[in-house]
């Protein structure tokens, strides 16, 4: 009898995610492991399933990593991120404003009374980071500024660059006074022309933070066979010409050793908001 694979989840919030997939199947069974995946439409219904056993891995992103460790505490267990990207750690987050805004708006302070732009509701880097760190500020999000949400592709938790666009047309037309995106789709809006040169300013940077992790849990299905999945990604190496294509496509140099430590701006972020209540009563936590 065949040794059944190790399934991993992941959410298809792009056409490229099959091709990603399919790649590391490829290439993990070459090296003996053998691999599956199934992708769903939302990380909620992943972290669901994943908590039900249906995947031994999940491909989780920020929001889901605490979703995923807040029920598996509940119920007695425990998660644990075994890798990350290498770009997922130590990211930023940016709070723009038009270059003609004035002196008026020099610092987050200045933004009470304004309209503050954001991604979707569940978009940790453009929504959820950005508004404690105005919240940290002094501006309560909601009391003392409008925020403006661009919900495209809720469930996704922003895991695409839509809802961020979105916030920067609206600063640029002059409809919010302020629009919240990630670091890198600043520079990247910039380079494709959606910025024009000199249009915008950064009023605040936010302090650094991780992003998305594959995540375990204790009492999985095969714990030797997690371990040798965990020590073929860490032996990637871009200058392999069978991996730099995958890699490539999903935005990495190397995987590293999973950590938690640059979730704790997230965590305050996700409490301050209320953004998990509903969503944790419905799988029974408090």
């Amino acid at each position: 009898m065949s040794t059944p694979p190790i399934v991993l989840g992941a959410v298809a919030y792009d056409p490229k995610v099959v091709t990603i997939w399919d790649g590391f199947l490829a290439w993990l069974g070459r090296r003996g492991l053998a691999f599956d995946y199934v992708l769903y439409s939302n990380y909620e219904h992943q972290v669901e399933a994943h908590l039900r056993g249906e995947v031994d891995v999940a491909w989780n992103s920020p929001l889901a990593w605490i979703e995923t460790c807040r029920v598996a505490r509940a119920r007695g267990r425990r998660a644990e991120a075994i890798a990350m990207r290498d770009t997922d750690q130590d990211l930023t987050s940016v709070v723009l404003v038009r270059a003609d805004a004035g002196p008026g708006l020099a610092s987050l302070a200045d933004l009470r009374g304004k309209r503050v732009a954001v991604g979707a509701a569940d978009s940790p880097q453009a929504t959820l980071i950005p508004l404690e760190v105005l919240a940290a500020a002094g501006v309560a999000p909601h009391r003392d500024c409008e925020v403006i949400r661009h919900d495209l592709l809720l469930g996704k938790h922003g895991d695409h660059i839509g809802g961020e666009r979105e916030a920067v047309r609206a600063l640029l037309a002059g409809a919010v006074d302020a629009a919240c995106v990630i670091d890198g789709n600043h520079a990247a809006f910039t380079r494709e022309g959606t910025i024009p040169p000199g249009a915008v300013r950064v009023l605040a940077q936010t302090p650094a933070y991780d992003h998305c992790n594959l995540t375990v849990l204790d009492g999985g299905r095969d714990p030797a066979a997690l371990a040798r999945l965990r020590e073929l990604l860490l032996g990637m190496r871009y200058d392999d010409p069978e991996v730099r294509p995958l890699l490539d496509l999903e935005g990495l140099t190397r995987w590293e050793p999973g950590r938690t430590s640059g979730y704790a701006l997230l965590e305050r972020a996700v409490d301050r908001l209320g953004t998990l209540g509903p969503w944790l009563a419905r799988q029974g936590v408090a």
